[in-house]
């Protein structure tokens, strides 16, 4: 488990807001649980134009396979859900 760098205790706002003191990063992925616990991981969105070249080339590659019809049996995603649940 990751070291503790920081413990401190928040209120959110009149609009519902909470804040970060010293937030490293600007945007960040929210898991919210039933008990309410509440996870924040760091993101990092990337625009369009930064994807490289040859990752632009393997979308296109999968797209035209997928218009061909070349395509994969589908997933069965039951045990996948019995898991998350």
């Amino acid at each position: 488990m990751a070291e503790v760098i920081k413990k401190y205790d928040a209120k959110l706002d009149s609009k519902k807001r909470l804040t970060i003191r010293g937030a490293r990063t600007e945007y960040y992925h929210v898991t919210e649980r039933k008990d309410g616990t509440i996870e924040l991981s760091p993101r990092e969105l990337v625009h369009p134009d930064k994807i490289s070249e040859k990752t632009l080339q393997m979308i296109d590659k999968a797209v035209e396979k997928f218009k061909d019809g070349e395509v994969s049996e589908p997933i069965d995603l039951d045990e996948l859900e019995k898991l998350l649940d």
